[in-house]
């Protein structure tokens, strides 16, 4: 009996824990984005080459920044999203694990406090892309990378933020196709894009790199009086 207290009693600690944790995202640009709860780090799209197909440039200190022992995950191989040469000078020096189109099959093995599906998905410039759900601490998150195709993401449930393109988001538009989100994060601009001034409120551009969200808000606890 004092066993099973025991076990319930962790139980309990670590579902309390994992509602209780926030992540955030830093854009880093382009769909480059660094992912954590303080704990586990996660990037998407990154590193990339900077400025590659005149799209976003970054601070090489952005390198310097990376942490430790980091998951990296990548959509496909344009070198706007990815760099062979600074993704190995970087698992050089800070370890971690990399994870892309050519071996996306072995996500189910990665052990982390969050889980990655892989979706395959069309880029009529790219063989082989992906797009994927992170679960993280009860919460779903959507990067779709490069791709335009309305199918896969259409058929998405439960999703609190969805990282889509501009020309994805303007598909879904055109074609009135609603998906299950709480929050459109859009990424992958130029950086000499002009926005519409007005947007809806749940509706994120993300064009000043270095912006972070909150995508998960720890929940203070009460003070007793």
């Amino acid at each position: 009996m004092r066993l099973l207290f025991t076990m319930l009693l962790l139980c309990l600690s670590f579902t309390m824990k994992a509602q209780d944790t926030t992540i955030t995202a830093k854009f880093i640009g382009n769909c480059g984005l660094y992912l954590t709860d303080g704990h586990s780090h996660l990037y998407i799209d990154f590193p990339y080459k900077s400025g590659a197909h005149k799209y976003m440039e970054y601070d090489a200190g952005e390198l310097d920044s990376i942490q430790e022992n980091a998951i990296f995950l990548f959509t496909h191989h344009h070198s706007d999203h990815y760099s062979r040469k600074l993704m190995r000078k970087t698992k050089q020096a800070k370890g971690g694990k990399v994870f892309g189109n050519w071996n996306a099959g072995e996500l189910d093995s990665l052990k982390e406090t969050f889980t990655i599906e892989a979706i395959k998905t069309s880029h009529r410039f790219s063989m082989k892309h992906y797009s994927y759900v992170v679960t993280w601490h009860g919460k779903r998150f959507y990067f779709s990378g490069d791709t335009a195709s309305t199918k896969e993401v259409s058929t998405l449930e439960n999703i609190d933020w969805a990282f889509i393109n501009p020309w994805l988001f303007m598909k879904l538009q055109r074609e009135r196709i609603k998906i299950d989100t709480d929050f459109y994060a859009l990424y992958h601009f130029y950086p000499t894009q002009v926005l519409p001034e007005e947007k809806p409120d749940n509706v994120f551009f993300l064009m000043n790199q270095g912006e972070q969200l909150i995508l998960h808000k720890k929940e203070e606890e009460s003070a007793e009086k």
